[in-house]
């Protein structure tokens, strides 16, 4: 825990900057190893505006900062400390990592985590962020049930809109795509608008328009207004990860064109020796369940690697130069029989003492008493 002073312990067994579900999933994982865990939390939620988490089982529909603060509970209940505050650089040391916050504050980790989630860039369209995770939605697995069998518009934003199309056309008959002068679809991709009655628009998207909160369709560039229920969006998904930088770890340009993320390896683990990575920062397509399994998954390997660290300082100051058998070889050649407490024969002699004849040792006799049955020495 902080002291009552508001510093930091010198050092933890593991920081996790980022308090979501993966962060704070890795933190329960870790503590209930009974390890030491710092989680630094910014706050800023990438579904903090959206209405409920879907596909969580046992909680689906649940507001996403309900469900934070249930797992900064489960966490802070096994002994983890969560600080709010934002970090902002970090640093490799001789025992570790070194981070700093904002607000001046540092704190040490052997093993570090970065479950930092990820920023949607929005399209610069009037209108847009003010209806985003309401009628603006990005995901058909997190909101395509409950706008189901609605109007729905799907933003033209990149390569991967006419993909968006179809997979919305599961969830109603209704759906517009809208080439916003970004799309071209491929031959093979009209063919596929065609088969699924999915309808086009060309030209280019203006404002997104309201009315008391609610999304009534979009505006284009010629003043055509055009009524949906729901827009989805494909944005662009930028994984917060910039931290990484000064410990070799860059972010990368994912292969599928969706946005920048920073490379995994298995189960968390990273290019970077005790550096460590869990849900949208490496993973832009996790669900807040796929997160916070990821959290636990990496957790758990850095556990393990903790373990196999403490293991081999076990051996060494078991068989290595200090160990206390290399004390006793090095005690017995410098003493002899001495080093177990036994005397070699050998009299030192008094100052003045004639060293010329032997000083005999002493003996001790041993008698028994018959009816005490006690040995005495004389």
């Amino acid at each position: 825990m902080p002291h009552t002073d508001g510093t930091l312990p010198a050092r933890y067994d593991v920081v996790v900057i980022g308090g979501g579900p993966a962060g704070l999933s890795a933190a329960v994982t870790l503590a209930r190893a009974q390890r030491s865990v710092l989680v630094i939390d910014a706050g800023a939620p990438r579904n903090a505006p959206a209405r409920g988490v879907h596909g969580f089982l046992t909680r689906e529909g649940m507001d996403p900062r309900a469900l934070l603060a249930a797992g900064r509970g489960e966490a802070e209940a096994y002994g983890a400390v969560v600080l709010d505050g934002e970090a902002t650089s970090l640093r490799r040391t001789a025992e570790g990592f070194g981070v700093e916050l904002g607000d001046g504050r540092a704190a040490a980790g052997r093993r570090l985590l970065l479950a930092t989630g990820l920023e949607d860039g929005l399209p610069a369209i009037t209108g847009l962020r003010e209806q985003w995770g309401a009628g603006v939605v990005h995901c058909p697995y997190c909101h395509g049930y409950e706008i189901r069998g609605q109007r729905i518009g799907i933003l033209g934003t990149g390569p991967l809109s006419v993909h968006q199309a179809l997979l919305f056309r599961q969830w109603s008959e209704k759906i517009t795509l809208f080439l916003h002068d970004t799309v071209e679809p491929t031959e093979e991709e009209w063919e596929k608008l065609a088969a699924r009655s999915i309808s086009v628009v060309d030209g280019r998207v203006v404002s997104v328009d309201q009315a008391d909160g609610v999304l009534t369709g979009v505006t284009l560039e010629d003043g055509a207004h055009i009524d949906r229920d729901a827009l989805a969006v494909g944005t662009r998904m930028n994984a917060r990860g910039g931290l990484l930088e000064g410990l070799g770890l860059d972010l990368q340009d994912h292969p599928t064109g969706m946005g920048s993320f920073i490379e995994p390896g298995p189960m968390g683990s990273t290019a970077a020796s005790g550096v460590y990575v869990a849900g949208n920062v490496s993973n832009l397509s996790a669900q807040v369940i796929v997160a916070a399994a990821e959290g636990t998954m990496a957790g758990a390997m850095i556990n393990a690697h903790l373990i196999e660290e403490e293991t081999a300082w076990a051996v060494e100051g078991r068989s290595g130069p200090f160990s206390a058998a290399g004390e006793a070889e090095v005690s017995e050649r410098v003493l002899g029989k001495r080093h177990l407490g036994l005397h070699d024969g050998a009299v030192t002699p008094a100052p003045g003492t004639d060293t010329t004849t032997p000083t005999p040792m002493p003996t001790l006799a041993l008698t028994t008493t018959p009816d005490e049955g006690v040995h005495h020495a004389r």
